[in-house]
């Protein structure tokens, strides 16, 4: 039984610091890059209800039930699902379930770590006044020369793997638990200093209309909206279930998540309020889509008073995020190599991050040299290139089917008493959580797999 173990990582200090931990993997690109855009792409208001719905409702259910299996395992997510099938007497091919997590994490950071190489970039590209008083075109030129110049993608996704296996191969609280105590709190505050920033530029209100007044969404966006819901909580890819398994059974499974859910979702909202408000004084498009940020934001930074401090921060809050994630992605197959192969902390960090780099290489190519060679699956796609095969697979694939098989665990297959033991501090919450991740959360689980595959 869960009482009886103890992970042989430790555990962490307190309920804040997992909270800030679990955030730190949920707050990625995802949020500061990724939310503002789709939000822009898809009417606003109305969308961004829609996906505070869906977080209710997919998100936070999957989470609890995460973390709920984590802590109950306390072994990196492969051996958890081994050890609690054996408690439930069920099928002991569970296991695979923890593999996916892992296999998608590794696979979702060696691509990761190349956007995030991006936005190190950005930093010292704003610091050094190359966007002051750019055009859209010299912005675009800026970003395309960076793509396509392979040694130079290969450097920084080279500097981001080294900074990421330095935190994890220092270990639970000397590692992951410092950095997320000082990287979460400065995140926390440069994004508060560039929504301030934003309501100094006379349009902070079209910023707060823009996210906040309800519009019309079409069924395309809903599924949008689902979709980012269930992603942006680094639900399927073994992350939180690892950092679940250093938490104490003194702290509240259901307080955290709630905690970590709305910490995430205010991230994004804080994120939209930061960047609208500098689009709309600019005469930017705010559905410029995954340019946004690279391509479009630099244009306003170039052009504004105090542009270049301002752009710096943004992009070092972009890193910072991407940092925090990162840590959590190679984290499962860390701690599996130290549970099953015996390997060291620094060993095993090497190791991966190491194996995580190599994978990685193939996303540097596929912005310049490797550009015109692609890859084809019958029935799921045709024609993309090695990143966005990776992407593809992952994102639409495997994190689906992960959180799919996590709610029907949690929810069909662990025992009543056992989830109860985990969960039912608060009864008339556990209700709703079972109800939930029974029947609701499952359904609309598959509905986000198959747009994401394409068959509806």
């Amino acid at each position: 039984m869960s009482e009886q173990r103890t992970s042989i990582h430790g555990q962490w200090t307190n309920r804040t610091v997992f909270i800030l931990a679990a955030t730190g993997s949920a707050v990625g690109l995802g949020n500061i890059w990724k939310f503002p855009y789709i939000t822009g792409e898809n009417g606003g208001g109305t969308f961004v209800i829609v996906y505070l719905l869906c977080i209710a409702l997919i998100g936070l259910p999957i989470m609890m039930a995460e973390i709920m299996l984590g802590r109950r395992g306390k072994q990196s997510p492969i051996n958890t699902m081994i050890a609690l099938a054996k408690d439930e007497n069920r099928n002991p091919h569970w296991m695979w379930l923890g593999w996916m997590g892992v296999v998608a994490g590794f696979l979702i950071l060696s691509y990761y770590s190349v956007i995030a190489g991006w936005a190190m970039s950005y930093v010292f590209r704003t610091g050094g006044g190359m966007f002051i008083g750019v055009t859209a075109d010299g912005a675009n030129r800026i970003f395309t020369d960076l793509v396509s110049d392979p040694e130079r993608l290969l450097a920084w996704h080279s500097i981001f793997m080294v900074m990421t296996m330095i935190v994890v191969a220092r270990g639970v609280k000397n590692g992951l638990e410092k950095a997320v105590t000082l990287l979460m709190p400065l995140l926390f505050g440069l994004l508060l200093l560039i929504v301030i920033y934003s309501m100094t530029t006379g349009y902070f209100m079209d910023g707060v209309r823009f996210l906040f007044t309800p519009g019309s969404i079409d069924g395309k966006g809903i599924l949008i909206a689902m979709g980012h819901a269930f992603f942006t909580l680094s639900l399927g890819m073994g992350a939180i279930m690892v950092y679940g398994s250093y938490l104490s059974e003194d702290h509240s499974i259901v307080q955290a998540s709630i905690l970590i859910a709305l910490a995430d979702t205010v991230v994004a909202l804080l994120a939209g309020l930061a960047i609208f408000p500098i689009v709309f004084a600019n005469g930017l498009e705010p559905g410029a889509g995954p340019g946004l940020i690279f391509q479009t934001l630099p244009i306003a930074f170039g052009h504004m008073e105090g542009g270049t401090l301002l752009g710096v921060l943004f992009f070092t809050l972009l890193m910072f995020a991407a940092w925090t994630s990162a840590i959590s992605l190679i984290e499962p197959a860390v701690a599996y190599l130290v549970e099953n192969k015996g390997f060291n902390r620094i060993y095993a960090s090497v190791w991966i991050g190491g194996l995580t780099w190599f994978v990685g290489l193939g996303t540097v190519f596929s912005f310049n040299i490797w550009a015109d060679k692609t890859l084809s699956i019958p029935f799921l796609f045709e024609d993309l290139t090695f990143f966005d095969t990776l992407d593809y697979l992952t994102a639409n694939i495997m994190l689906p089917l992960g959180g799919l098989f996590i709610a029907i665990f949690a929810a069909w297959v662990m025992s009543e008493r056992s989830a109860k033991e985990e969960l039912a501090t608060y009864p008339k919450v556990y209700s709703v959580w079972r109800f939930l991740v029974r029947y609701i959360t499952p359904v609309a689980v598959i509905v986000v797999f198959l747009k994401a595959v394409g068959a509806i």
